[in-house]
């Protein structure tokens, strides 16, 4: 009577029976092994996703001049709007998922900017910030509008003028009781004034015009 032969497979060229010590080794093994590729999948999508939450408080003026997915802008104007904790949870995972598509070297912009961002000079980061003041007042002023193009004959105020009814419209179209929508017209306007700015002097110029501002309020 034949012997009936023992279940099992070869792993380089030995015969491991199942059940065996060699066996259970290599099992044990295995499974490290998919656990450890597991981790390091976890590590890097929570990295992704700490990078993308670090994307939500990027400067206009550097966030822009990234090259990323429109899909990508769209989630996470989405996600500044977003106030409830869970719908933010959500959406922060979202975030990631579509981070782990960004090829490397946008990957390396992101972060790049991100530590410009925190190494910026003080003089520098007050002029952003003073460009963003103007945005949101030319969007939200008709009568500041028309004083910046009277004020800056270089800007093409055509240009002007269309981007901030696109950014009205944008701001309009959001659902109620979430923070208005902040479109690429909106960022486009931030680049406008910002080199306008920087042709006329920056924030001294600025200055100089909030302090007219307050004497014909007076």
């Amino acid at each position: 009577m034949s012997r009936k032969p023992k279940k099992g497979y070869f792993v380089r060229g030995q015969f491991v029976a199942e059940g065996s010590e060699l066996d259970l080794e290599l099992k044990r093994e295995l499974k490290g092994s998919d656990e450890a590729s597991r981790t390091d999948l976890k590590r890097e999508s929570d990295e992704l996703q700490k990078l993308g939450a670090e994307l939500l408080t990027l400067r206009a003026g550097l966030f822009d001049a990234l090259q990323l997915d429109e899909k990508l802008v769209d989630a996470i104007a989405e996600a500044r709007r977003i106030t409830n904790f869970e719908g933010k949870r959500r959406q922060m995972q979202f975030i990631g998922k579509l981070m782990r598509k960004l090829e490397p070297e946008v990957l390396e912009a992101v972060k790049l900017a991100l530590s410009e961002q925190n190494s910026v000079p003080a003089a520098e980061t007050a002029a952003l910030h003073e460009a963003e003041r103007w945005r949101d007042r030319l969007i939200a002023d008709d009568d500041t509008l028309g004083g910046w193009i009277e004020t800056h004959p270089a800007t093409d105020s055509q240009q002007l003028r269309a981007l901030v009814r696109q950014a009205r419209k944008d701001m309009k179209s959001g659902p109620a009781g979430e923070a208005p929508r902040q479109g690429k017209a909106y960022r486009e306007i931030f680049q406008l004034v910002r080199a306008q700015l920087a042709v006329h002097g920056g924030a001294d110029h600025a200055a100089a015009a909030a302090a007219q501002d307050r004497e014909d309020d007076a």
